[in-house]
Protein backbone atom coordinates (compact mmCIF):
# COMPACT_ATOMS: atom_id res chain seq x y z
CA UNK A 1 0.00 0.00 0.00
CA UNK A 2 0.99 3.45 -0.97
CA UNK A 3 0.96 6.34 2.08
CA UNK A 4 -2.09 7.82 -0.13
CA UNK A 5 -3.83 4.66 -0.02
CA UNK A 6 -3.13 4.03 4.00
CA UNK A 7 -4.44 7.66 4.58
CA UNK A 8 -7.87 7.13 2.53
CA UNK A 9 -8.10 3.75 4.08
CA UNK A 10 -7.81 5.08 7.94
CA UNK A 11 -10.20 7.76 7.04
CA UNK A 12 -13.16 5.33 5.56
CA UNK A 13 -12.81 3.09 7.98
CA UNK A 14 -12.80 5.22 11.22
CA UNK A 15 -15.54 7.56 9.54
CA UNK A 16 -17.51 4.67 7.86
CA UNK A 17 -18.20 6.61 4.38
CA UNK A 18 -16.31 7.82 1.64
CA UNK A 19 -17.99 11.37 2.51
CA UNK A 20 -16.96 11.82 5.68
CA UNK A 21 -13.60 11.00 4.66
CA UNK A 22 -13.04 13.33 1.92
CA UNK A 23 -14.85 16.14 4.15
CA UNK A 24 -11.73 15.14 6.80
CA UNK A 25 -9.42 15.34 3.84
CA UNK A 26 -10.50 18.22 2.08
CA UNK A 27 -11.01 16.43 -1.47
CA UNK A 28 -13.82 15.49 -3.55
CA UNK A 29 -15.70 12.20 -2.94
CA UNK A 30 -14.77 10.78 -6.52
CA UNK A 31 -10.94 11.38 -5.94
CA UNK A 32 -11.38 9.30 -2.33
CA UNK A 33 -13.38 6.61 -4.29
CA UNK A 34 -10.38 6.28 -7.13
CA UNK A 35 -7.57 6.10 -4.81
CA UNK A 36 -9.84 3.07 -2.57
CA UNK A 37 -10.32 1.12 -5.94
CA UNK A 38 -6.78 1.55 -6.80
CA UNK A 39 -5.57 0.32 -3.47
CA UNK A 40 -7.96 -2.57 -3.71
CA UNK A 41 -6.91 -3.77 -7.19
CA UNK A 42 -3.32 -3.48 -5.87
CA UNK A 43 -4.15 -5.64 -2.55
CA UNK A 44 -5.79 -8.11 -4.73
CA UNK A 45 -8.75 -7.99 -2.12
CA UNK A 46 -11.78 -5.54 -0.90
CA UNK A 47 -11.40 -3.34 2.31
CA UNK A 48 -15.05 -2.43 2.05
CA UNK A 49 -18.59 -4.00 1.70
CA UNK A 50 -21.23 -1.46 0.16
CA UNK A 51 -24.44 -2.33 2.63
CA UNK A 52 -27.39 0.53 2.37
CA UNK A 53 -24.98 2.92 1.69
CA UNK A 54 -22.28 2.10 4.26
CA UNK A 55 -18.78 1.19 3.62
CA UNK A 56 -18.21 -1.78 5.97
CA UNK A 57 -14.91 -3.50 7.08
CA UNK A 58 -14.51 -6.46 5.86
CA UNK A 59 -12.36 -9.50 7.24
CA UNK A 60 -8.89 -8.37 5.76
CA UNK A 61 -9.31 -4.68 6.20
CA UNK A 62 -10.00 -5.60 10.28
CA UNK A 63 -6.81 -7.90 9.76
CA UNK A 64 -5.04 -4.75 8.15
CA UNK A 65 -6.14 -1.84 10.04
CA UNK A 66 -3.59 -2.42 13.42
CA UNK A 67 -0.99 -1.83 11.26
CA UNK A 68 -2.08 0.74 9.10
CA UNK A 69 -3.02 2.81 12.11
CA UNK A 70 0.65 2.87 13.45
CA UNK A 71 1.91 4.02 10.16
CA UNK A 72 -0.91 6.68 10.22
CA UNK A 73 0.24 8.22 13.49
CA UNK A 74 3.23 8.20 12.78
CA UNK A 75 2.44 9.81 9.64
CA UNK A 76 0.36 12.26 11.99
CA UNK A 77 3.42 12.74 13.86
CA UNK A 78 5.90 13.93 11.28
CA UNK A 79 3.62 16.25 10.09
CA UNK A 80 2.70 18.20 12.85
CA UNK A 81 7.00 18.25 13.84
CA UNK A 82 7.17 19.70 10.12
CA UNK A 83 4.63 21.77 11.26
CA UNK A 84 6.34 22.73 14.43
CA UNK A 85 9.45 23.06 12.81
CA UNK A 86 8.09 25.31 10.08
CA UNK A 87 6.60 27.88 12.87
CA UNK A 88 10.26 27.44 14.97
CA UNK A 89 8.50 25.46 18.06
CA UNK A 90 10.70 22.88 17.76
CA UNK A 91 14.96 23.39 17.38
CA UNK A 92 17.91 23.83 19.76
CA UNK A 93 20.21 27.03 20.83
CA UNK A 94 23.86 26.25 21.65
CA UNK A 95 24.29 30.05 23.11
CA UNK A 96 27.92 31.67 23.98
CA UNK A 97 27.88 34.80 26.30
CA UNK A 98 29.97 37.05 27.66
CA UNK A 99 29.93 36.23 31.43
CA UNK A 100 28.75 39.97 32.58
CA UNK A 101 25.53 38.80 30.49
CA UNK A 102 24.74 36.28 32.92
CA UNK A 103 23.53 38.52 35.45
CA UNK A 104 20.03 39.31 34.22
CA UNK A 105 20.18 39.87 30.82
CA UNK A 106 20.27 36.52 29.09
CA UNK A 107 18.03 34.78 31.95
CA UNK A 108 15.36 37.75 31.24
CA UNK A 109 15.89 36.95 27.49
CA UNK A 110 15.75 32.99 27.38
CA UNK A 111 12.46 33.56 29.88
CA UNK A 112 10.82 35.46 27.23
CA UNK A 113 11.72 33.25 24.92
CA UNK A 114 10.51 29.94 26.55
CA UNK A 115 7.39 31.56 27.18
CA UNK A 116 6.55 31.61 23.24
CA UNK A 117 8.24 28.62 22.31
CA UNK A 118 8.64 25.81 25.09
CA UNK A 119 9.49 22.88 23.00
CA UNK A 120 13.07 24.88 21.91
CA UNK A 121 15.83 23.79 24.05
CA UNK A 122 19.09 25.53 25.13
CA UNK A 123 22.45 24.87 25.79
CA UNK A 124 24.26 28.29 27.00
CA UNK A 125 27.72 28.89 28.47
CA UNK A 126 29.81 32.17 29.40
CA UNK A 127 32.96 32.33 26.74
CA UNK A 128 35.69 35.27 26.70
CA UNK A 129 36.65 37.57 23.99
CA UNK A 130 39.77 35.53 23.09
CA UNK A 131 38.28 32.00 23.05
CA UNK A 132 35.30 32.99 20.89
CA UNK A 133 36.82 31.67 17.48
CA UNK A 134 37.82 28.29 19.01
CA UNK A 135 34.13 27.76 20.12
CA UNK A 136 32.51 29.00 17.35
CA UNK A 137 34.87 26.20 15.13
CA UNK A 138 34.25 23.47 17.42
CA UNK A 139 30.46 23.97 17.06
CA UNK A 140 30.31 24.11 20.68
CA UNK A 141 28.24 27.44 20.36
CA UNK A 142 26.03 28.13 17.22
CA UNK A 143 25.75 32.04 18.29
CA UNK A 144 28.21 34.08 20.25
CA UNK A 145 27.20 36.96 21.87
CA UNK A 146 30.01 39.03 22.99
CA UNK A 147 31.30 43.26 23.92
CA UNK A 148 33.41 44.46 21.24
CA UNK A 149 34.53 41.24 19.51
CA UNK A 150 37.03 41.23 17.25
CA UNK A 151 36.52 40.94 12.93
CA UNK A 152 38.24 37.88 12.07
CA UNK A 153 37.87 36.40 8.99
CA UNK A 154 35.41 33.50 8.58
CA UNK A 155 33.11 34.99 11.15
CA UNK A 156 30.06 37.26 10.78
CA UNK A 157 29.54 40.05 13.23
CA UNK A 158 25.97 41.68 13.47
CA UNK A 159 25.91 44.82 16.39
CA UNK A 160 22.32 44.27 18.59
CA UNK A 161 22.65 47.01 21.00
CA UNK A 162 25.25 49.34 22.84
CA UNK A 163 26.44 49.47 26.31
CA UNK A 164 28.99 51.27 28.58
CA UNK A 165 32.07 51.30 30.81
CA UNK A 166 31.09 52.66 34.10
CA UNK A 167 33.31 53.61 37.26
CA UNK A 168 31.86 51.71 40.80
CA UNK A 169 32.01 53.36 43.25
CA UNK A 170 31.78 53.20 47.24
CA UNK A 171 28.80 55.79 47.93
CA UNK A 172 31.05 57.02 51.41
CA UNK A 173 33.72 58.37 48.84
CA UNK A 174 30.43 60.35 46.99
CA UNK A 175 28.18 60.96 49.13
CA UNK A 176 25.55 63.34 46.80
CA UNK A 177 25.93 60.18 44.26
CA UNK A 178 26.68 61.60 41.12
CA UNK A 179 25.77 60.10 38.02
CA UNK A 180 29.08 61.15 35.63
CA UNK A 181 32.77 61.07 36.63
CA UNK A 182 36.00 61.53 34.99
CA UNK A 183 38.70 59.44 35.13
CA UNK A 184 40.32 62.70 37.25
CA UNK A 185 37.91 62.98 40.10
CA UNK A 186 38.93 59.07 41.14
CA UNK A 187 42.26 59.21 40.76
CA UNK A 188 43.31 59.47 43.85
CA UNK A 189 41.37 56.38 45.51
CA UNK A 190 42.54 52.82 45.70
CA UNK A 191 41.97 51.29 42.13
CA UNK A 192 41.04 47.82 41.45
CA UNK A 193 43.12 46.98 38.03
CA UNK A 194 41.09 44.72 35.04
CA UNK A 195 44.10 45.98 32.48
CA UNK A 196 44.28 42.20 30.84
CA UNK A 197 40.66 41.27 30.21
CA UNK A 198 40.43 42.30 26.76
CA UNK A 199 38.86 45.06 24.52
CA UNK A 200 37.24 46.90 27.24
CA UNK A 201 40.35 47.50 29.31
CA UNK A 202 42.05 48.63 26.25
CA UNK A 203 39.31 51.07 25.94
CA UNK A 204 39.69 51.81 29.67
CA UNK A 205 43.76 52.20 28.94
CA UNK A 206 43.23 54.22 25.77
CA UNK A 207 41.40 56.94 28.02
CA UNK A 208 43.78 56.62 30.71
CA UNK A 209 46.38 57.69 28.43
CA UNK A 210 44.76 60.05 26.83
CA UNK A 211 43.98 61.95 29.91
CA UNK A 212 47.25 60.93 31.30
CA UNK A 213 45.95 59.44 34.62
CA UNK A 214 48.03 56.92 37.42
CA UNK A 215 46.34 55.24 39.42
CA UNK A 216 47.52 53.72 42.74
CA UNK A 217 46.58 49.93 42.30
CA UNK A 218 47.83 46.93 44.52
CA UNK A 219 45.09 44.51 43.22
CA UNK A 220 44.35 42.79 40.00
CA UNK A 221 41.74 40.50 38.62
CA UNK A 222 40.74 39.23 35.21
CA UNK A 223 37.14 38.46 35.94
CA UNK A 224 34.73 41.81 36.25
CA UNK A 225 31.95 40.88 38.67
CA UNK A 226 35.35 40.46 41.18
CA UNK A 227 36.07 43.68 40.36
CA UNK A 228 32.54 44.95 41.44
CA UNK A 229 32.61 43.01 44.79
CA UNK A 230 35.57 44.58 45.85
CA UNK A 231 34.25 47.62 45.77
CA UNK A 232 31.18 46.33 47.66
CA UNK A 233 33.07 46.28 50.16
CA UNK A 234 34.86 49.28 50.32
CA UNK A 235 38.25 48.30 48.70
CA UNK A 236 38.07 51.11 46.14
CA UNK A 237 36.71 51.74 42.70
CA UNK A 238 36.67 49.89 39.40
CA UNK A 239 35.83 50.40 35.97
CA UNK A 240 33.13 47.71 34.68
CA UNK A 241 30.91 47.07 32.01
CA UNK A 242 27.09 48.58 33.08
CA UNK A 243 25.81 44.78 33.13
CA UNK A 244 28.16 43.54 35.58
CA UNK A 245 27.68 47.11 37.31
CA UNK A 246 24.13 46.26 37.84
CA UNK A 247 24.39 43.05 38.61
CA UNK A 248 26.37 43.68 41.71
CA UNK A 249 24.52 46.80 42.68
CA UNK A 250 24.46 47.06 46.74
CA UNK A 251 23.42 49.58 49.52
CA UNK A 252 27.21 50.45 49.75
CA UNK A 253 28.00 51.31 45.92
CA UNK A 254 26.69 53.56 43.19
CA UNK A 255 27.60 53.81 39.76
CA UNK A 256 28.75 56.43 37.72
CA UNK A 257 29.15 57.39 33.61
CA UNK A 258 32.11 58.14 32.19
CA UNK A 259 32.62 62.10 31.35
CA UNK A 260 32.71 61.57 27.94
CA UNK A 261 31.19 58.35 27.73
CA UNK A 262 32.83 55.50 26.87
CA UNK A 263 30.38 53.50 24.90
CA UNK A 264 31.08 49.76 23.08
CA UNK A 265 28.94 47.69 20.73
CA UNK A 266 27.61 44.29 21.92
CA UNK A 267 27.58 41.67 18.78
CA UNK A 268 26.18 38.36 17.95
CA UNK A 269 28.73 36.37 16.06
CA UNK A 270 28.33 33.29 14.12
CA UNK A 271 30.67 31.22 11.31
CA UNK A 272 30.25 32.93 7.94
CA UNK A 273 29.95 29.30 6.28
CA UNK A 274 27.18 28.03 8.76
CA UNK A 275 23.67 29.66 8.42
CA UNK A 276 21.65 30.46 11.43
CA UNK A 277 19.19 28.19 12.12
CA UNK A 278 15.23 29.36 11.93
CA UNK A 279 15.07 29.10 15.85
CA UNK A 280 18.49 31.57 16.10
CA UNK A 281 16.81 33.41 13.72
CA UNK A 282 13.73 33.76 15.75
CA UNK A 283 15.69 34.57 18.69
CA UNK A 284 17.65 37.10 17.66
CA UNK A 285 15.16 39.68 18.08
CA UNK A 286 14.27 38.91 21.47
CA UNK A 287 18.04 39.51 22.38
CA UNK A 288 18.03 43.12 20.83
CA UNK A 289 15.30 43.69 22.60
CA UNK A 290 16.61 42.72 25.88
CA UNK A 291 19.72 44.48 25.47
Amino acid sequence: MRLRHIEIFHAIYTTGSITNAAKILHVSQPSVSKVLSHAELQLGFNLFDRVKGRLLPTDEAEMLFGEVDKIYQQMRSIKNTSQNIKKSEFGSISLGVSPALGFDVIPNVIAKFHKDYPNVSFDIQTIHNDDMMQTLLEHKCDLAVLFSPKTLPGLTSVALAQSELVIVYPKDKFPHCPTKLTLSEVCDFEFIDISDSGPLADMLWARIMEEDINFKSKIKVQTYFIAARLVARGVGVCVVDRFTAEGNLNDNVAIASFEPALTFNINAVHLENRKNSKVIDEFTPYLTQGL
